[in-house]
């Protein structure tokens, strides 16, 4: 039986992170453990064109590869998916009209307006079309990301929206949104009790609760909560952080 994404990413599961453009780093992040890696496209150094090998390099190795996309570069969402994507997640969304929006690209009808094109999926899975096309919906996922206080308000009608599969987290922006720009501190006692309202109001829809870990101990802790999967720093973090702990060690 085949694993999907939506099995995958829950259980409190550590994901990969990926904004160098580099489909070795993708395939090595898979190949050192994690189940999932996701593809920066907004703050990372990926392209169309890039995104689209990490995608391939990602599932050859055995994973599931989930990108972000751009702030409102929706129709992208659909092209990652037609290249095998398993999962989009789209920042800065604020209202159900944003989520809606983004939900539209992402699925099939009835739930969407998703144009039919996904060739390279097909390549990469050796599925057929037409079982592609009717179990699309249940197995392409939509992640809205919260990180603003509008869309901490509205939670729970975007999560209501049948089109959307569930939220990610963006510690670090929802703290600055919480504080009013003061401060960016990921463990501020707003953002604990959002990460608590978040998580119970994922569960109470039935759907998905994702987050950003920025350390192996927030990895820990966002588990704890009740987060299905947590990202686990990132391709550029984890190679300094490697290179720094071997370089102590080799200086005794």
């Amino acid at each position: 039986m085949t694993v999907g994404p939506r099995d995958v990413l829950t259980g409190g599961v550590a994901c990969g992170w990926c904004s160098l453009p580099e489909p070795m780093v993708g395939e090595a992040l898979v190949r050192a453990g994690f189940p999932a890696v996701l593809v920066d496209m907004q703050h990372g150094m990926a392209d169309l064109a890039a995104a689209f090998s990490l995608i391939a390099a990602i599932q050859r190795s055995g994973g599931h590869a989930i990108v972000r996309i751009p702030v409102g570069d929706n129709a992208t969402a659909s092209r990652l998916l037609d290249a095998g994507a398993a999962a989009i997640v789209a920042p800065m969304i604020e209202s159900v009209e944003d989520a809606a929006a983004f939900a539209s690209f992402v699925k099939y009808p009835p739930l969407g307006n998703r144009s039919w094109g996904p060739s390279r999926a097909l390549q990469l899975s050796g599925e057929g079309a037409e079982s592609y096309r009717t179990g699309a919906n249940g197995t392409t996922l939509a992640i809205a990301m919260i990180e603003t206080a509008r869309a901490l308000e509205a939670i729970g009608d975007i999560l209501a929206l049948p089109g959307i599969d569930g939220v990610f987290v963006g510690p670090s922006d929802l703290s600055i949104a919480l504080s009013d720009g003061a401060a960016m501190d990921i463990d501020s006692p707003a953002n604990l009790a959002a990460f608590d309202r978040i998580v119970a109001a994922t569960r109470a829809a039935g759907k998905i609760a994702g987050i950003y870990g920025a350390s192996p101990a927030h990895v820990r802790r966002y588990r704890a909560i009740g987060f299905d999967f947590v990202t686990l720093m990132s391709d550029t973090g984890l190679l300094a952080a490697g290179a720094a702990a071997a370089l102590a060690e080799s200086r005794g």
